[in-house]
């Protein structure tokens, strides 16, 4: 078994290689941009720079795959806010080239990460299952959307067996602060300095989030159990809003002290966005293990060896 993991050297795709490896997948190539991966990824694994949009490129690795795991992505929330154009012409061609092309060839399996957080738009119930109606607000969500719709045109018209996953909030180890998303790693960082916290509100926004090592197994769960065409959630089915999060981290690293800096809500965020997993639960077994102080509590510990 030959695994393709596109955008695999970073934060949810060095998290995942482990479980594909215990899975049994031993020849698993890791594809990104830079020269170099952004995280140590495991000897046995292998990690090819270069760019997917490029067609000899893209053919002569998917004519060795049995598997393609997409989770490449260029931009976040706020610098799709900032620039919509870019956020199209950096992400939606390069996915678009790779699920035509992919259709080509005879996978076994294509899986598409696409976002929960977003695709969705503000919910008209909680938790949030498939069948929500989707209707963005962001142009990150309208990006992830316009994927998902281009994938699941190509498994009709195809054949291309896609499954596609939509995440909550992942955190946790080897999760960098200031990268635009990923509010606790910047919260837990910036607690451990003493520096001011911002949110967008009294209380910030409500996230579903979920520890990175949940996020990983559910990923290789939804690839295991789901069937062409498949949408899964992967999340916890509890929110917690900024606050709550801020609260728990001071509680958990014995500070006393917070700089709060409470700035206008932005309109490209969703005030609420809570996951129903119960899908993937009902087809692979997969549950959250982490509760939200277990997982703030390893990701701690973890910064903590970064703080001087």
């Amino acid at each position: 078994m030959s695994t393709l993991l596109i955008g695999g050297g970073g934060f949810i795709g060095s998290s995942l290689i482990p479980y594909l490896l215990e899975s049994g997948r031993e020849h698993i190539i890791v594809v990104g941009r830079s020269k170099t991966p952004k995280l140590t990824l495991p000897t046995t694994v292998k990690y090819l720079s270069g760019d997917i949009s490029n067609e000899v490129f893209a053919r002569k690795l998917l004519s060795d795959a049995d598997e393609v795991m997409d989770l490449a992505y260029s931009t976040v929330p706020k610098t799709s806010f900032d620039d919509p154009i870019h956020d199209v012409l950096g992400n939606l061609p390069s996915t678009v080239n790779l699920i035509k092309l992919a259709s080509e060839y005879d996978l076994k399996k294509f899986l598409l990460v696409s976002s929960g957080g977003t695709v969705y738009g503000n919910a008209m119930y909680l938790p949030i299952d498939e069948a929500h109606l989707t209707n963005p607000v962001s142009p990150y969500g309208i990006t992830k959307l316009a994927s998902e719709k281009y994938a699941l045109m190509y498994q009709r018209l195809a054949g291309l067996p896609v499954t596609i996953v939509r995440p909550g909030n992942p955190y946790g180890i080897n999760q960098m602060p200031g990268k635009g998303q990923g509010f606790i790693a910047t919260a837990i960082f910036q607690i451990l300095k003493n520096e001011p916290v911002s949110i967008f509100g009294q209380n910030g926004t409500i996230r579903d989030y979920i520890y990175i090592n949940d996020l990983a197994k559910g990923i290789l769960c939804a690839l295991e159990n789901g069937k062409s065409g498949d949408i899964f959630n992967i999340g916890t089915g509890i929110g917690y809003s900024n606050r709550q999060i801020i609260n728990h981290i001071i509680k958990l690293a014995s500070s006393s002290k917070l700089k709060l800096n409470i700035l206008p809500e932005r309109p490209f965020d969703v005030a609420e966005s809570v996951l129903s997993p119960a899908k993937l639960t009902y087809v692979s077994g997969w549950r959250p293990e982490f509760s939200i102080e277990d997982g703030l509590h390893a990701t701690l510990n973890w910064a903590r060896k970064f703080i001087n």
